[in-house]
């Protein structure tokens, strides 16, 4: 199968995936700056979702778009709800709401066994910060905070179940919400582990757009499946929205890289015409047949040349491509730099 390239830039699919190794984008004036109060038993899973979707967030970019930062009340170290402690980066009085080190997110961490007593410094804290118009949440619990600190007057509010009852009574001007995450303007709270999640995922997608978060969640959703009991790792061709045409197109590809079909061949196999399967990727992935296979491909090339030691030559032969100088110039037209340039540049980065 001849290959040809109309284009530089992968189709949306597989430029999510790529993402992390495209050329540069231009550099963001500084990154976000997100800060988290962590309450004494804290849910660790809550805050390690929320935390790894900003790490994951500055992996699919080429430059830094978050700084992460951490404070316990009135010690560094934090007892979570695993009974583990966490070196939180300060003490809450040394969080700074002002001048160039001023975070611009806010988020409050609780957990199951959180004292829902108000902390008079949090609450201080939380009213500058409102003040400065910082962005605020609450993960698990950690809304009762910022109900405290006045901040959820009116607005919706997503919290844990077991504490709904005690918000109802507490804080009638809140809006407690039925919902696992609720973003009402600059406040954001989620109830648990997996909306926590999701609620940085749509606070990262207002801050960037949807492109970051869908790749973000081609990384972090690979066991992810439809069937809460399945266990095997998600790919695209198991998209239960796509057709099952294409699904075993998708899977028909994915399975022939080093010997690629041709897209009649494709089409032979699952009984279908060849125009039928141009209209199947154009309606389902916004891209022809043959420019989605030879953007498959060069991912897996670009996976072996960053995984292994094996030749350029042999991982252009093992992706499908007539020749290593074929490969290079197509590998250097969707990345930026040639095959050799990309596994030494890999290289210095993780030694």
């Amino acid at each position: 199968m001849q290959d040809t390239l109309n284009k530089r830039h992968f189709s949306n699919r597989m430029r999510d995936t790529n993402s992390p190794f495209l050329p540069a984008r231009p550099l963001p004036d500084k990154p976000i700056r997100v800060s988290f109060v962590l309450l004494e038993h804290f849910s660790m899973m809550a805050f390690t979702a929320a935390v790894d979707a900003l790490v994951t967030a500055n992996l699919v970019s080429t430059t830094p778009l978050f700084s992460i930062s951490s404070y316990g009340l009135d010690n560094p170290q934090v007892r979570s709800d695993l009974s583990i402690d966490i070196s939180a980066n300060g003490e809450l009085n040394q969080l700074h709401l002002d001048g160039d080190g001023a975070v611009d997110v806010l988020i409050v961490c609780g957990g199951f066994r959180c004292s829902l007593t108000e902390n008079p410094l949090l609450t201080s804290k939380l009213k500058t910060a409102a003040k400065r118009r910082i962005i605020l949440g609450g993960l698990w619990n950690g809304a009762i905070a910022l109900a405290y600190a006045d901040q959820l007057n009116g607005r919706r509010c997503a919290l844990h179940p077991d504490n709904h009852a005690f918000m109802r009574e507490t804080f009638n001007q809140v809006q407690l919400s039925n919902q696992a995450l609720e973003i009402d303007g600059d406040r954001i709270t989620s109830a648990g582990p997996s909306s926590a999640l999701e609620m940085m995922l749509a606070l990262i997608e207002q801050l960037h757009d949807s492109n970051m978060v869908r790749a973000i969640r081609e990384i972090l959703s690979c066991d992810k499946g439809a069937d809460p009991s399945a266990t095997g790792l998600v790919q695209t061709a198991d998209d239960p929205s796509f057709p099952d045409t294409l699904r075993e197109l998708l899977r028909l590809m994915s399975t022939n890289i080093e010997e690629p079909l041709s897209i009649d061949e494709l089409a032979t196999c699952v009984g279908s015409s060849r125009r039928r399967v141009e209209r199947l990727f154009q309606t389902h992935l916004s891209t022809p047949p043959s420019r989605y296979y030879l953007e498959l491909r060069i991912t897996h090339a670009r996976r072996l040349l960053l995984q292994s030691n094996e030749s350029i030559a042999n991982i252009a032969v093992a992706c499908g491509f007539l020749s290593s100088t074929h490969f290079s110039h197509c590998f250097k037209d969707y990345f930026g730099v040639s095959p050799s340039q990309a596994r030494q540049k890999h290289r210095t980065e993780q030694a």
